[in-house]
């Protein structure tokens, strides 16, 4: 599944920065070096890097090690300038990222090739000063078992969602409906039931931003986004705040309000380590160009307050990468948001979208890191006969590239989509299987199974 890219650095490019940052440079005066092989596969295989400075701050930095095998090579990197000679590899800081505070840490990273054996460097230098200290590990918060309780604060590692252990996971979930049409679906009961009896992972908040949504009452949905993630959190759950813009297409419609909205819930749930924010639902009718210029002036705002969590941006063509608009995930992969720990969307419905769809999932994600923050078992209008034979595709398809994702909608609206009855949330029954509609049932058997998190 991997495909081996060109280097992204030249020797040129490396001496130009260095050039750059190389008067302002402080050396380090104590560093630690975390390195893991997050996947593996024949010939190839990608690698975490994380540094944390115990010195003195350090404003530009170069981090050097050698490949201990002849054959491993460096193919591609991110967040930093990578560059190799013989078996000496060097790792020079960016732009956004090459200041480190004392205790400050940064996550790089790599794919790499190899023809022999692949063991794992050990010696390493920050400005040429050895990385041999250790930092003091944080108490284990694994033990309620819960996806927060063993995962912690998540971050992007590469093209893959890691979390405290550096390890790739996928999340499943399932995502709410309007919280202005259906917001007595979500009580405790169901909370209760989702995060119990469906085992999931997270639950995605669909706050509508028009269509009687957030710009009728901003207090009032902000404020039940923020009981939502509350009552994810206490039950180990990750929850997704999802700014659903769908009409009109161009988020930048929406900019104010969304500096406004995500000020307020990154101010408010810093603090959390169940945090993920989707910053623009289901852009459409509107220029990649547009959409990246929309996540590079709502993101820093989500940054100046939570500068840790992930942050999640729309794509082209309802959330398709540009598929739906006859492009494709080239013009993200060219073009790229201008900030670090974001992912980006894709939105499918099983029943108009299959192996064109599918296949630019699978060319993406060796390139992108993706997560699926909405997709349907019907046809894109939400209606429709289950295409189970295309959900199954998409499912074992992101189960096998580690996509987390969340199912179109834990409600009981009245439309094929829906995982509950018409009904269902009058009542408090959310844990029995005749409360399920077809939909629900197979979605229910698939998050239900185990996690099985890594953890070391």
């Amino acid at each position: 599944m991997k495909r081996l890219l060109a280097l992204l650095a030249t020797c040129a490019t490396v001496l130009g920065l260095t050039a750059l940052f190389g008067p302002q440079a402080v050396a380090a005066t104590g560093c630690r070096v975390d390195y893991t092989t997050t996947s593996q596969w024949q010939g190839g295989f990608q690698a975490g890097v994380k540094i944390t400075n115990l010195g003195a701050p350090v404003t530009g930095w170069t981090l050097k090690f050698a490949m201990p095998d002849a054959g491993q090579k460096v193919v591609q990197g991110w967040s930093a300038t990578w560059s190799q000679s013989g078996s000496a590899v060097t790792a020079a800081s960016v732009d956004w990222n090459r200041t480190l505070a004392t205790g400050a840490a940064t996550d790089l990273g790599f794919v790499g090739s190899f023809t022999g054996a692949n063991p794992k460097p050990t010696a390493f230098t920050l400005n040429g000063v050895a990385c041999t200290g250790s930092v003091e590990e944080p108490p284990p918060t694994s033990d309620d078992g819960t996806p927060v309780g063993v995962n912690g604060q998540l971050h992007v590692c590469g093209v893959n969602l890691c979390n405290q252990h550096n390890r790739p996971i996928q999340l499943r979930g399932m995502s709410t409906h309007g919280l202005q049409w259906f917001g007595k679906c979500y009580n405790a009961a169901s909370m209760d039931a989702l995060a119990k009896d469906w085992r999931s992972d997270l639950l995605r908040i669909a706050m509508y931003v028009q269509e009687g949504g957030y710009e009728t009452d901003p207090a009032g949905f902000t404020g039940r986004v923020n009981d939502l993630v509350d009552m994810a959190e206490a039950r180990g759950m990750y929850a997704l705040i999802d700014f659903h813009t769908l009409t009109p297409g161009d988020p930048n419609y929406n900019l104010d309000r969304a500096k406004t909205f995500f000020a307020s819930v990154a101010a408010r749930n810093a603090g959390k380590k169940n945090v993920i924010y989707e910053i623009a639902n289901e852009p459409n009718g509107v220029s990649w160009a547009a959409i990246k210029n929309y996540a590079e002036q709502v993101i820093p705002v989500i940054r100046a307050a939570d500068p840790d969590a992930v942050v999640i941006v729309g794509t082209r063509g309802w959330s398709s990468l540009g598929v739906s608009d006859g492009s494709n995930e080239s013009e993200v992969v060219n073009n790229p948001v201008n900030a670090s720990n974001i992912m980006y969307t894709f939105h499918f419905y099983a029943a108009s979208h299959k192996d064109a769809y599918r296949a630019a999932v699978s060319r993406a994600a060796s390139q992108l890191p993706l997560f699926v923050t909405e997709f349907g078992t019907v046809s894109a209008t939400g209606g429709g006969a289950m295409d189970r034979a295309s959900t199954t595709a998409w499912l074992d398809l992101l189960d096998q590239l580690k996509i987390s994702y969340a199912n179109w909608t834990y409600s009981d609206a009245n439309e094929s989509s829906a995982a509950l009855q018409p009904g269902t949330c009058d009542g408090g029954d959310y844990s029995s299987s005749g409360v399920l509609t077809e939909s629900g049932a197979l979605l229910k058997n698939r998050i239900s199974t185990p996690d099985s998190f890594p953890t070391g």
